[in-house]
C-alpha cells in the first residue's frame, strides 16, 4: 500500500490563520470531487472558523474520561474505517490524553499516513523539537509540546502562513484569537512585537532551509551543474595564508548585505602535498568562520581553480572571494595565478571577488617543494630540452670550433637540464640523441657514424654514462620526493580528521560528509550485514548521489572487517588514496560503534535506575510501611480482645492510633506512586490561572495546628498552575518543614510576585543543610541527617520538584537568615504566557498537558 501524503500549514505563532487556511484547502478539494473529512479540529468558539466547518464531514471524536472529567480526542480507529482521501488534522504536536492510542498526535498522523491517507495538518514554529531552547531564550516560555523536526521535514509539502507582527496584534485586540479578558495580558507578555518578529524569522529561515533542502536533491538527482542563485553563498578560498582573516571578514559583511546569505570556507589540499599551509593558521581561520556563522570545508584537489570553481557550483554558491595574488612581478612568468584563472573560468551567474590585503605582492609566505611529483608542463619542457635542445646546440656549434671536450660539455649540460626537467625518459632520449649528433658532427671522420680514434668511444661512452647516472639520480630523487610529500598530505588529513574528533564532530554523518568532501565524491555510505549472506544495510550516509544499497554498486568500496564496508560513488580513486581512506573508513566503523555503545549504555543506566528505584520500593513497602502496618493491627488487636475492659479514654487513644497510622499509611503510598509515575514520565497537568489562596490553605491540613503562619497577600497576580499537583507540593514542602522546625517556630509560608514569577517560600528555623547537601535532598529516598526511619521514606522533596517542573516552575533550597531552611517554589504568572486558547489552527504558546498529579 502507498504510503500517503502529509501536507503542514506551519506558521510562526498562534494566531496566523493555519487552521483557516487548511479548511480553505479541505473545501477545494471537496469541490473537485476529492474524498475529504476533518478528523479532529478545534475551532475554540471563533466563528469565522467554526464556519469554515459547514459543509465538511466530521469524524466523531473519541470521548475520554480522566480524572473525573471528559476530554475529546482523535478517533484514529474511525478515521481508518472511514478510510478518506484526505484527512484533516489540526495541531501536530498536541499530547494526547492519557488512555489514547497513542502518546502523540503526530504518531496518529503517521498511523493514517502508513494506511495511505493523505493528511492535512497544521503546526506552530515553536513546537519543533530543536528550536525549543531558541524560542524559550526568546519568549520566556518553554514549550512543554514539541513534534520532532524529522517529522516535519519528512512531509511532502510545508506551506508557510504568514502575517506581520502588528497585523496579528491588530487581530489579537479585535479579540479574534483569545477571549477579551486574556487580550491585555498577551499583547503585553507573549505577543510584544519583538516575539512576534524573532518568531516570524525563526518560520521564515526554518522553511527557506527546507527549501534549500529540496533544491539541493533536486540538483543532485537532475545533474544540474549551473547555478542557480536562489541566494546568497558566498565561497571563501584560503590558502593557509595570514590574507584568509581578512577574506572571511569581507565574505561575512558580503552574506549580511542580503537575507540568509551563507559563508563557505574552503582550503583546497594538493592530493601530493606540494602546498603545505600552517596548521596553526588554519585552525584560527576555522575557528573565526565558524565565529561568524559560517562552516569550513577541506578539499583534495590538484587543479586549485578547478577544484575551486567545482566545490562553488557544488554548494550553488553565488560568489567566490579570494585574495590578491601574493606572487612577485616576476613570478607571473609561470602562469596566470589561481585568481585569474577563476575568475576566467567562472560562469556570468558566479561573481569572483578579488580582495586586496596586506600581503599582496609580497611573495609566497609558504613552503613549496619543487621537484616532487613531474606535472605535464615539467615533462614536455624535458622533451623539448632533450630532443630539440641538441639540435639547436649542433646548429650554434656548428659556427664556432670549441673543441670535442668542450663540446661534450654542453651536450652534458643539456642532458642534465633534461633531466632536471623531465626526469628519466627526457634525459635518456638527450643522451642517445646528443651522442649521435657528436659522433656525427664533431668526432672524426667527421658526417659519419664511425669512430676512427679509439680515444673519442671512450670519451663518448663516458659522456653516455655521465647522463644515464645524472637522468638516474635526478629521477630517484623525484620519486622520494614525491613519496615524502605523499606522506605529508596524508599526515596532513589524518590531523584533520583527528581534529574533527576531538572537536566533537564525532557523529557518523558527519564523518561521511567529511569524507565526502575530502575526496570530492557524490555520496559516501557506511554499510553493513549480519552475515554473508545477509543483505546488506545503511548505517548512515551522506550527499544527494544516488543511494548505495550495496558496495558493488559503488565506484569506490574499503571493507572494514568481515561485514562492513565504506562506500563512495562519483568518480574512481587512484589506489594510492585508498590508504587514507581506509582510515576514514576504520574511523566510521569506530564511530558507529561508540555511538551503539553509548546507546547501550543509555539503557543500562535506564534500567539501573529502574532497579535502584524498584529496590527502594521494596525497602520502603518491606520497612518503613510495616511499621504504621504493626501499628494498626496492634491497636485493632488489642479492641478486639475479650481479656481486657478498655475505658473511653483508652478505646480513643488506640483508635486515634489507628487513624494516625492509617493516614501515614495513605501519605507514604501517595508519595511512592507519585514518584514511580514522575519516574515514568506520566505526569502532565492540566494548567490553569488559579489564586495561590485557594489552593495553598488546603496544603496545611494535615499538619499540626499552630505549627504554620500563612501569608499570602490578596494582591498576588494568578499563577499558572495545575491545582492538584501544587496541593500536593506544597503539602510534601509544609510536611518537610514542620519534621526539621523546632515546635515553638512555627513555619512561615509566604508569597511574593517578582517580575512574571510568583515565588512560595516555605521557611523553617531548623538545623539547615549545608550547601554541597542542598541538591542531594531532592534524589529520591534521600534524607538528610540521622532521620530515624519512621521520619518517611525520603520521597516528598523529590516528588515536590518534579511537580513544580511539570508545571514549568522550579524548586530550590536556600539558607534562612538566622538559621534554618527556606524552600523556594518558583511559579508562573498568569500573564507570563499566551492564555490556554490555540489560535486558527495552531497550537497554544504553552499547550497545557492534560495529565494531573
Amino acid at each position: 500500500m502507498a504510503r500517503g501524503k502529509l501536507r503542514i500549514y506551519l506558521g510562526a505563532a498562534p494566531g496566523v490563520g493555519k487552521t483557516y487556511a487548511m479548511l480553505s484547502e479541505a473545501h477545494r478539494r471537496v469541490e473537485r470531487g476529492t474524498d475529504c473529512v476533518v478528523a479532529f479540529v478545534e475551532h475554540h468558539d471563533r466563528p469565522r472558523t467554526e464556519v469554515m466547518l459547514h459543509g465538511l464531514e466530521q469524524i466523531t471524536r473519541k470521548e475520554l474520561e480522566y480524572r473525573g472529567a471528559v476530554f475529546t480526542e482523535m478517533d484514529v480507529d474511525a478515521v481508518l474505517a472511514r478510510r478518506p482521501q484526505v484527512a484533516l488534522v489540526d495541531e501536530l504536536a498536541h499530547t494526547n490524553i492519557p488512555g489514547s492510542r497513542n502518546a502523540k498526535r503526530w504518531q496518529d498522523v503517521e498511523e493514517l499516513l502508513a494506511a495511505g491517507i493523505d493528511v492535512v495538518s497544521t503546526v506552530n514554529i515553536q513546537h519543533l523539537e530543536s528550536l525549543g531552547d531558541v524560542v524559550e531564550s526568546i519568549t520566556g516560555v518553554r514549550q512543554q509540546e514539541t513534534v520532532p523536526d524529522e517529522v516535519v521535514r519528512r512531509a511532502d509539502q510545508i506551506e508557510l502562513v504568514d502575517m506581520s507582527p502588528q497585523a496579528l496584534r491588530r487581530r489579537m485586540a479585535h479579540g479574534n484569537i483569545y477571549q477579551p479578558d486574556k487580550v491585555d495580558a498577551a499583547l503585553s507578555n507573549y505577543f510584544r512585537p519583538g516575539n512576534l518578529t524573532a518568531l516570524r524569522e525563526l518560520a521564515l529561515l526554518w522553511v527557506a532551509d527546507r527549501v534549500d533542502e529540496y533544491l539541493k536533491q533536486y540538483r543532485s538527482e537532475h545533474r544540474v551543474s549551473a547555478i542557480w542563485g536562489s541566494r546568497e553563498r558566498i565561497v571563501v578560498g584560503l590558502t593557509g595564508g595570514p590574507e584568509g582573516r581578512t577574506l572571511i571578514r569581507r565574505a561575512a559583511r558580503l552574506a549580511e548585505k542580503g537575507a540568509g546569505g551563507e559563508v563557505m570556507a574552503v582550503y583546497i589540499a594538493r592530493s601530493d602535498g606540494l602546498t603545505a599551509a600552517s596548521p596553526k593558521e588554519l585552525a584560527v581561520q576555522r575557528t573565526l568562520v565558524e565565529d561568524l556563522g559560517g562552516t569550513f570545508h577541506h578539499v583534495v584537489g590538484d587543479d586549485i581553480p578547478a577544484a575551486l570553481l567545482d566545490f562553488a557550483r557544488g554548494v550553488n554558491a553565488t560568489q567566490i572571494v579570494l585574495g590578491s595574488s601574493r606572487r612577485k612581478a616576476w613570478q607571473y612568468i609561470f602562469g596566470p595565478g589561481v585568481g585569474a584563472t577563476v575568475a576566467r573560468e567562472s560562469r556570468p551567474d558566479l561573481d569572483v571577488h578579488i580582495v586586496t590585503h596586506d600581503e599582496v605582492a609580497k611573495g609566497r609566505g609558504l613552503p613549496v617543494a619543487r621537484g616532487a611529483r613531474l606535472g605535464r608542463s615539467r615533462i614536455v619542457a624535458g622533451w623539448l630540452v632533450g630532443l630539440v635542445g641538441p639540435v639547436v646546440m649542433a646548429v650554434l656549434l656548428n659556427t664556432v670550433d670549441l673543441g670535442l671536450a668542450n663540446d661534450m660539455l654542453l651536450f652534458l649540460t643539456l642532458t642534465v637540464a633534461a633531466a632536471l626537467l623531465g626526469g628519466l625518459l627526457p634525459a635518456l632520449a638527450s643522451a642517445a640523441f646528443g651522442s649521435l649528433l657528436l659522433n656525427y658532427f664533431y668526432t672524426p671522420p667527421l658526417h659519419r657514424l664511425t669512430v676512427a680514434d679509439p680515444k673519442n668511444i671512450v670519451a663518448i661512452a663516458i659522456f653516455v654514462g655521465v647522463a644515464v647516472s645524472v637522468a638516474s639520480v635526478v629521477d630517484l630523487a623525484a620519486r622520494r620526493t614525491h613519496q615524502a610529500a605523499r606522506l605529508r598530505a596524508e599526515s596532513e588529513i589524518l590531523s584533520f580528521l583527528a581534529g574533527n574528533v576531538l572537536r566533537g564532530e564525532t557523529s557518523l554523518e558527519e564523518l561521511l560528509e567529511r569524507v565526502r568532501e575530502t575526496f570530492g565524491m557524490e555520496s559516501a555510505a557506511l554499510l553493513e550485514r549480519a552475515g554473508d549472506v545477509e543483505p546488506w544495510t545503511c548505517a548512515g550516509r551522506a550527499g544527494f548521489g544516488r543511494p548505495l544499497e550495496r558496495p558493488e554498486d559503488a565506484n569506490v568500496d574499503v571493507p572494514v572487517g568481515d561485514h562492513m564496508a565504506l562506500a563512495m560513488s562519483g568518480r574512481v580513486l587512484p589506489a594510492e588514496d585508498r590508504r587514507v581512506l581506509a582510515a576514514f573508513a576504520a574511523q566510521a566503523a569506530v564511530v558507529l560503534d561508540r555511538r551503539r555503545l553509548q546507546e547501550e549504555a543509555d539503557r543500562a543506566r535506564a534500567l539501573a535506575e529502574g532497579n535502584r528505584i524498584r529496590t527502594a520500593l521494596l525497602a520502603a513497602v518491606s520497612h518503613d510501611l510495616r511499621t504504621p502496618l504493626a501499628g494498626i493491627k496492634a491497636a485493632v488487636t488489642s479492641l478486639r480482645s475479650d481479656d481486657v475492659a478498655w475505658s473511653d479514654q483508652d478505646r480513643a487513644e488506640l483508635l486515634e492510633g489507628i487513624e494516625e497510622g492509617a493516614d501515614r499509611l495513605d501519605h507514604l503510598v501517595g508519595n511512592l506512586l507519585d514518584m514511580s509515575r514522575l519516574q515514568t514520565g506520566t505526569v502532565t497537568p492540566i494548567v490553569r490561572d488559579i489564586d495561590l489562596d485557594e489552593v495553598v490553605p488546603m496544603a496545611l491540613v494535615g499538619v499540626p495546628e499552630d505549627s504554620v503562619e500563612l501569608d499570602i497577600g490578596e494582591s498576588l497576580p494568578m499563577v499558572a498552575v495545575d491545582p492538584g499537583l501544587l496541593e500536593r507540593a506544597a503539602a510534601n514542602l509544609v510536611e518537610n518543614a514542620v519534621k526539621y522546625s523546632p515546635p515553638d517556630r512555627p513555619v512561615l509560608v509566604a508569597a511574593s510576585a517578582i517580575a512574571d514569577r510568583v515565588e512560595v517560600r516555605v521557611v523553617d528555623r531548623g538545623p539547615g543543610v549545608p550547601d554541597e547537601a542542598k541538591e542531594r535532598i531532592f534524589e529520591p529516598f534521600q534524607r538528610y541527617g540521622d532521620a530515624p526511619r519512621g521520619a518517611g521514606v525520603g520521597l516528598g522533596l523529590a516528588v515536590a520538584r518534579g511537580f513544580a517542573e511539570a508545571m514549568g516552575g522550579t524548586l530550590n533550597a536556600e539558607d534562612t537568615p538566622g538559621g534554618g531552611l527556606t524552600m523556594v517554589l518558583s511559579l508562573r504568572a498568569a500573564g507570563s504566557r499566551p492564555a490556554p486558547v490555540p489560535a486558527e489552527g495552531a497550537d497554544t504558546a504553552v499547550i497545557p498537558e492534560r495529565q494531573a498529579s
